[in-house]
């Protein structure tokens, strides 16, 4: 009796026509997915780069503050500079502040936004901050 069914059934295991259509399947599934995991790692270079823009402005700002009897808006000046010069589009919408600066302590912080590779969407948030003392004469006491 099993003799007789398998004659009349074809056996299916080593048909290629079997197959046919799965690989333009999985190309459509995959595909999206694969380009969805190269704009996020796109994006996410694009806001890094953003980062360390925001970051070496406010350096150069607090450099140029915290030297010895410079004037109080230099350092949101010279992170203007730099910005202006080096950041292009990859850093937009950018404020430079001197936020929580004291006579002893020089502070500057550096926000904008990331280049976004979408269009109409606004780029992710950028923040950052750099702070040091202030250059200055003091006179030691000896004993």
């Amino acid at each position: 009796m099993i003799a007789r069914l398998r004659r009349r059934l074809p056996d299916r295991t080593d048909d290629p026509d079997r197959d046919r259509g799965s690989i333009s399947m999985e190309i459509a599934i995959l595909g999206p997915v694969l380009l969805l995991l190269i704009f996020t790692i796109v994006q996410f270079g694009l806001w890094f780069y953003a980062r360390n823009l925001a970051l070496a402005a406010a350096q150069e700002g607090v450099t140029a503050a915290r030297a010895y009897g410079a004037n109080p808006g230099a350092g949101v000046t010279r992170a203007r500079t730099f910005l202006d010069q080096q950041a292009g589009d990859s850093l937009t919408q950018t404020i430079a502040t001197s936020s929580g600066s004291t006579p002893t302590h020089v502070r500057i912080e550096v926000t904008g936004r990331a280049l976004s590779i979408i269009p109409g969407v606004p780029g992710l948030q950028v923040t950052q901050s750099a702070d040091a003392p202030v250059e200055r004469f003091t006179t030691a006491m000896t004993p």
